[in-house]
């Protein structure tokens, strides 16, 4: 394809010029500019990054959107609290997201040691303003400026900064502090412009889903009437810099609050029972799991502000491996179910019932456990990791998006027979798990590598534990009667391989893992393929355009 001159001309006229506005503001825009920021990170093309710079950007759009439109683009990130007794160091901390292959953190400050220690690893950034410093900054240009000076052009482009979460759930947390949330964001997005990184750099704030009194049927979802006049001046900001919508979604709190009102299996993304479907009945959308009706219901509550084509990322979604005496559902099972089937759901890229192409990227809560933060014991618990960077559970990120039933991605987890348990009971348990439960109990008959003649409870252990490995992502527990427990502690012994072991066939594909955190990981095949085509394309026909 060869680009003419005369291309840099017609772009100047009027309706050219007229095109690339409705392009820019109809065609889910920040989807475009995140895949953009992405090539520009594989090409490392300072001639493009000048271009987007001096207000050439009008040239690349359509092209653009031709060549990523069918490309998912939804990611999976996680949160980083501080809200602990010991803190490992940031160089720990980088360590732990390289091994985990993350490609995506939010922060909730802008910590100088965290932005220095993810300098130069390629891992995108999000960057919080606490809401103990929205006041200051809401009420005064000149701190916003020196804000930005100080927490983001001091870093970037070494460390990848691409946003800037303003505050938390500030109308629900501190609602007095409202009126200077949009011109915190205002003052923000000014300072980043003077600063030449309102490309590279996004503003928005994240909402608490109690902003929604009713979230369900999502068709009839609104925004809390009292703060309309703010929340239209949030939207119009985003409509007008191309910011997402960010959303906390929290489908545990919804579930723990409901009494019994939607089952724990559609709070956890597992099958519902064929005669208890979920139906919006407005639209006669069926939601699978409540995640997609929290998301919908986000979209309707904009709409019945007259906004719409503003995406919604969410910015916190998880459940906690443990709770107190009154929190039977915070326990590790679940915790494990929610987060793996949320990783796959969101790398699938099929949006939700009314916006079904649409992807929606998420942020899993939280990477530690957070001993110091009050409330309830289920509140320090949501963390994938202890404070020294053993893991509370396991998952695998690499193929979730892709995996079967007998492939759950739950490596390092495994469950195991109690050793205090009645031995009639474990009996009972084992005969079930290879009978009716259908677990593979070959390995465990006289003569195969984990038969154990005089050990009823290592021979359960392995039934039990294939079970659950098989059966997990679809609603199995580890249970057996209460004869069973959860574990980290892999009982795989010489040739006798557990599900879940690092050296299980189950657990492991071989070859290289794609990072499930990562832009071009969470996409199909296809739209990889696709993605990696047009990065070459793209900087081939921009060399014309500069």
């Amino acid at each position: 394809m060869f680009v003419s001159g005369s291309y840099e001309a017609d772009c100047t006229n009027a309706l050219a010029r007229l095109e690339v506005e409705i392009a820019l503001r109809e065609i889910n825009s920040n989807r475009i500019r995140e895949m953009v920021e992405i090539t520009l990170r594989e090409i490392n093309s300072n001639r493009i990054r000048k271009m987007m710079r001096t207000g050439k950007w009008e040239k690349i759009v359509l092209l653009l959107t031709f060549l990523f439109s069918s490309a998912s683009g939804a990611f999976i990130g996680i949160n980083i609290g501080t809200q602990m007794s010991s803190l490992p160091s940031a160089a720990e901390i980088v360590s732990i997201l390289k091994t985990q292959q993350i490609k995506h953190v939010r922060l909730f400050d802008a910590d100088h040691q965290m932005l220095n220690a993810l300098a130069n690893t390629g891992i995108e950034v999000m960057v919080g303003v606490p809401n103990d410093q929205l006041l200051r900054i809401g009420e005064s240009r000149s701190e916003a400026a020196n804000w930005i000076n100080k927490n983001v052009a001091a870093f970037v482009p070494a460390t990848n900064i691409t946003y800037i979460a303003v505050g938390n759930e500030v109308l629900t947390t501190i609602p007095n502090a409202a009126l200077v949330l949009v011109p915190a964001m205002q003052f923000l997005q000014s300072a980043l412009v003077a600063a030449n990184l309102n490309f590279q750099v996004k503003v928005s704030s994240p909402q608490s889903m109690d902003m929604i009194p009713k979230h369900f049927p999502p068709s009839t979802a609104t925004f809390n009437l009292s703060w309309n006049s703010v929340m239209y001046q949030y939207l119009q900001f985003l409509k007008n810099t191309g910011s997402s919508f960010m959303l906390n979604a929290q489908p545990y709190y919804a579930y723990a609050k409901g009494q019994g009102i939607f089952p724990l299996e559609y709070a956890l993304f597992r099958p519902l029972d064929p005669n208890n479907q979920i139906v919006d009945p407005n639209t006669n959308f069926q939601y699978t799991n409540m995640f997609d009706a929290m998301i919908d219901a986000a979209y309707y509550s904009m709409q019945s502000l007259n906004f719409s084509n503003i995406l919604v990322i969410v910015m916190a979604s998880g459940w906690p491996s443990l709770g107190g005496a009154n929190e039977p559902e915070a326990n590790i099972d679940n915790a494990l179910a929610y987060n793996s089937n949320l990783v796959r759901h969101v790398l699938n890229g099929s949006g939700t019932p009314s916006q079904p192409t649409t992807p929606v990227s998420a942020y899993v809560h939280e990477l530690f456990n957070e001993d110091l933060r009050p409330g309830p014991v289920s509140e320090k618990n949501w963390g994938i990791f202890a404070s020294n960077g053993t893991a509370v559970y396991s998952l695998t990120f690499g193929h979730l998006a892709e995996s079967s039933a007998e492939s759950t991605g739950l490596v390092g987890v495994f469950c195991v027979a109690n050793s205090s348990a009645d031995s009639n009971a474990l009996k009972k348990g084992l005969d079930w798990a290879c009978g009716p439960g259908s677990a593979n109990c070959t390995a465990i008959q006289q003569g195969q590598p984990c038969y154990e003649a005089d050990n009823l409870v290592a021979i359960a252990s392995y039934a039990y534990n294939d079970y659950y490995h098989r059966t997990q992502a679809s609603g199995g527990s580890c249970n057996f009667g209460s004869t069973a427990m959860i574990t980290t502690t892999d009982p795989s012994h010489g040739s006798c391989i557990f599900a879940g072991s690092s050296g299980s066939s189950t657990s492991s594909t071989g070859g290289t893992t794609p990072s499930a955190f990562g832009p071009v990981g969470a996409l199909s095949g296809a739209s990889r393929l696709q993605f990696v085509s047009s990065t070459f394309l793209v900087a081939f026909l921009l060399t014309f355009l500069v």
